[in-house]
């Protein structure tokens, strides 16, 4: 239903605000129908925790499983629903998963795939390509169903460079993104939006993106960080001025709507809590000084990655969308109502058994590879390795492969590891290299020390441990040393050769 005329405003807010619940038309229930009502329909639309269409029923998104390099599309439970991730959860079962594509619902056949290369930064693989992101790495519930997010460590991007239909140049266009607001970092550039088509920085106004971290050498908001800011090229923007806007808030919510659109020398930056509650608008004017109006927006779309490819940012993504034209506050104030309709909460990071022993006691860990049965996870020095250790090794041995299960430094759903013989040190990752660490207290340590268990990737063991920061990679032993690896991969240790046995561990009461 359409209100064009001034005088019935109040009377289209109404229509939108019924939109949420369903009570007005039954076809206008996910936020691109509220878009459409409004007159500007998404022309991109990627979600892998529901459908964004009332009437969709397509495809969500498709994962790939590491055993097999077999695929399969993950869909709505039903019309306009949910994701279905038991289908995942029953598909990637005994073997390692990762979101290989996410599908447009807008019909446009703007699908994000793994991202390129492009003038900032290649991606780890051999072929210059970003990582693919973890199935299992960002789990949470809508209306107390299961779905997954997309967690992007760094180095990890998805991008369409043949768009079809987005703005290009000075076009008008909207988006939005659900993100988590406690997943970030200071770095360059987790980016939700409209960027370059050739992977390359040709200057100021040619992206219009949404960004999401503490990165502030180029703009920033109030307080700390994090802020929601527009990545219009060459620049972080929270306002007019290319430096601070007071306006633009730090977020402290745990899923956070972030929303930006812009127009001939006009733009506004929104955003709010996913949960509860209304939008507040950061800035509504005109573009900022330097060459950003006209504006020489390409179309491209990314996630998670800049324009020429900065990918050294981390955020995880839920839900976002495109549009043509320049949405009004009343529209985005609709589809944020619909967005807390679908009651975004968080739910376990562990997707299997707990350790067997209580936080604050002692493990050991056995590995289950055939050849090393009797080796432990132990450390000399920083270096983690396996050793064999028994009931008669002397103590120092025994300390040295015995460790103190501790909350999680960065997520208390998960766990982290305090050496037993160095109190206050931990086992965290570093170049992907298992080191054991004096705590130093900061974000990245706790980010890098953060484990989480899952059920045994063989039937020997009983957990298989993931790194929280980087989901698509779990502790393994390879050549007697400890990594954090993933089931194929740039590296000789992400070696698909026997990584079930080589990821899975008995986990026992510590030997100290």
């Amino acid at each position: 239903m359409m209100f064009s005329r001034p005088s019935f405003t109040s009377l289209r807010v109404l229509a939108l605000c019924l939109a949420v619940t369903g009570s007005l038309a039954d076809d206008i229930t996910g936020p691109c129908d509220i878009y459409a009502s409004g007159d500007t329909p998404c022309v991109a639309a990627h979600s892998t925790t529901r459908a964004l269409f009332g009437a969709y029923t397509g495809s969500l998104y498709e994962v790939t499983r590491g055993s097999d390099n077999s695929t399969v599309d993950i869909t709505p439970l039903s019309a306009g629903g949910v994701a279905n991730a038991s289908a995942q959860d029953s598909f990637c079962s005994g073997t390692t998963c990762l979101i290989s594509t996410i599908y447009d619902q807008s019909g446009y056949g703007n699908h994000l795939t793994r991202a390129p290369p492009g003038g900032a930064d290649s991606g780890p693989e051999a072929d210059g390509y970003d990582y693919l992101s973890s199935a299992e790495g960002a789990p949470v519930t809508l209306n107390g169903q299961k779905a997954y997010g997309v967690f992007i460590p760094p180095f990890t991007g998805y991008r369409n460079d043949k768009p079809n239909g987005t703005a290009t140049d000075d076009d008008e266009e909207g988006m939005y993104a659900v993100l988590d607001g406690t997943h970030y970092n200071d770095m360059c550039c987790f980016d939700y939006g409209n960027g370059e088509t050739d992977n390359i920085d040709p200057g100021a106004g040619a992206m219009e993106a949404i960004y999401f971290g503490s990165h502030n050498l180029s703009g920033w908001g109030s307080g700390l960080g994090p802020w929601v800011m527009a990545d219009l090229e060459d620049g972080l923007f929270s306002g007019y001025d290319p430096t601070n806007s007071p306006d633009d808030v730090s977020i402290d919510f745990r899923f956070v709507t972030s929303i930006l659109k812009g127009g001939a020398n006009k733009w506004s930056l929104r955003g709010g809590d996913s949960t509860t509650g209304n939008l507040t608008t950061y800035y509504s004017g005109i573009r900022p000084s330097g060459d950003y109006s006209p504006m020489i927006k390409e179309g491209a779309i990314v996630l998670g990655v800049g324009g020429d490819n900065s990918n050294k940012a981390q955020g995880t993504f839920y839900e976002g969308v495109m549009t043509t034209g320049y949405p009004s506050n009343e529209t985005e104030d609709a589809v944020q109502a619909n967005i807390v309709a679908a009651k975004y909460a968080t739910t376990s990071l562990t997707t299997g058994p707990d350790l067997p022993v209580s936080t604050n006691s002692t493990i050991s860990l056995r590995a289950t590879t055939a050849c090393c049965t009797t080796k432990y996870i132990s450390h000399d020095g920083d270096t983690v390795h396996t050793a064999v250790v028994t009931s008669s090794s002397s103590d120092a041995d025994k300390q040295a492969a015995s460790w103190t299960v501790r909350t999680g430094l960065a997520n208390s759903d998960c766990f982290s590891f305090e050496s037993v013989d160095t109190p206050g040190s931990f086992i965290r990752h570093s170049s992907y290299q298992l080191k054991v660490n004096a705590n130093d207290d900061s974000k990245g340590f706790g980010e890098d020390a953060t484990f989480c268990p899952q059920a045994s990737l063989n039937s020997e063991g009983n957990n298989t441990i993931r790194s929280w920061s980087y989901p698509a990679r779990y502790w393994r032993q390879y050549n007697g040393l400890g990594y954090i690896a993933s089931n194929g991969g740039p590296f000789n240790f992400d070696a698909t050769n026997l990584f079930n046995d080589d990821a899975s561990w008995v986990v026992t009461a510590g030997f100290a």
